[in-house]
């Protein structure tokens, strides 16, 4: 059972709707905040969205989502809303940085042969002795420490949100950060 998105942020605004839909209503395609959900919502009427702008998609009364359609793929995503999840997804990264750091900090194996810290890119198996030797010593505060105190790695925030795209892509055996929608039934929100 997928989570529920509390709030989502804005990827693209199709005012009129997509062109081979049988719906001319206004569509939005976000990217959730918690799970990086992409999910197309409708807006009520008169109602317009900006890239980047912070919509609530939860249960209560919402001022500018109507209703959630459902779960979408990266391939659903018009051109600009995929140009736009590059800008998007690493705002989500800044503003839930703590968040992030502590799964660096709490990360463990996979499989006997696999930790979940190599799923990131650029992350072979010197970067992860470093990366566990580090935080062996004291736990990290920040992407910043990560960088000061493993070296050559380079930025913790980039390396989080390319491992977060080959998610939403759906080329991953295994999902550390993104839920991607694979069958009918997980389409449905």
């Amino acid at each position: 059972m997928i989570k529920r998105e509390e709030y989502g942020l804005v990827l693209d605004f199709l005012p009129h709707g997509r062109s081979a839909g049988a719906s001319p209503d206004a569509i939005v395609q976000v990217v959730g905040e918690m799970q990086f959900t992409l999910l197309e919502v409708t807006l009520k009427q008169g109602m317009q969205a900006r890239e980047g702008e912070r919509v609530y998609l939860g249960r209560d009364e919402r001022e500018k989502v109507e209703r959630i359609i459902g779960r979408i793929t990266f391939d659903d995503l018009t051109n600009s809303a995929q140009n736009a999840l590059h800008r998007v997804v690493p705002t989500i990264i800044r503003t839930r940085e703590a968040e992030f750091v502590q799964f660096l900090n709490r990360a463990g194996a996979v499989n006997i042969r696999c930790h979940s810290l190599e799923m990131l890119p650029s992350i072979g198996k010197k970067h992860l002795q470093s990366l566990l030797d580090a935080r062996a010593k004291q736990p990290f505060t920040s992407f910043k420490d990560i960088q000061a105190r493993v070296t050559h790695i380079r930025s913790v925030e980039q390396i989080i949100a390319d491992r977060v795209f080959e998610e939403l892509r759906g080329t991953s055996k295994y999902y550390l950060f993104a839920k991607p929608a694979r069958t009918e039934e997980d389409r449905r929100y």
